[in-house]
């Protein structure tokens, strides 16, 4: 499967460790099947650090069966409490390889961060969540299977 990581640099040889720690699926390698949002993620990086943007493209293995892999169909309860715990800094990530769902941007983050904050119950956020529009994300967690299971193809810039 063809996959997307935008970035200011072009990156050949990814690094798990290099990573922030409270995002949805806490520290690792990010990336998406969706190319148009790899070049989103990019652009708004170069403009924040006032550098050029990238959009590096590799390939991931089709067989993921030898490592933990966990992966959310859809945002539901189990969903959002990973997210959450993830955003806290918590290392539940820590217990797999591969973590794949669906992305809290910034809109689906607002509402998120409305039960993450206690105004909201988990319900009224799940449900609010049904109205939004969905990307993906692939996290890997650690730099042994990144380097097994990911291959660079190429680079381009984004305008």
């Amino acid at each position: 499967m063809i996959v997307y990581h935008g970035a200011t640099q072009i990156i050949e040889r990814p690094d798990a460790k290099h990573s922030k720690r409270y995002l949805d699926f806490g520290p690792g390698f990010y990336l998406t099947s969706f190319e148009e949002q790899a070049k989103k993620w990019a652009f708004r990086k170069g403009l924040r650090q006032e550098k050029l943007s990238f959009v590096n493209v590799y390939e991931l293995k089709d067989n993921l069966e030898k490592y933990r892999v966990l992966s959310f169909d859809k945002e539901n309860e189990r969903w959002l409490d990973f997210v959450c715990a993830c955003r806290r800094g918590e290392d539940i990530n820590q217990l797999y390889d591969i973590i794949i769902g669906n992305v809290a941007n910034d809109d689906v983050f607002k509402t998120v961060d409305m039960y993450f904050r206690g105004i909201w119950s988990k319900e009224k956020v799940l449900q609010e969540l049904r109205y939004y529009k969905m990307n993906d994300q692939i996290c890997i967690v650690n730099q042994k299977t990144l380097d097994e299971v990911l291959e660079f193809k190429k680079s381009y810039e984004v305008r």
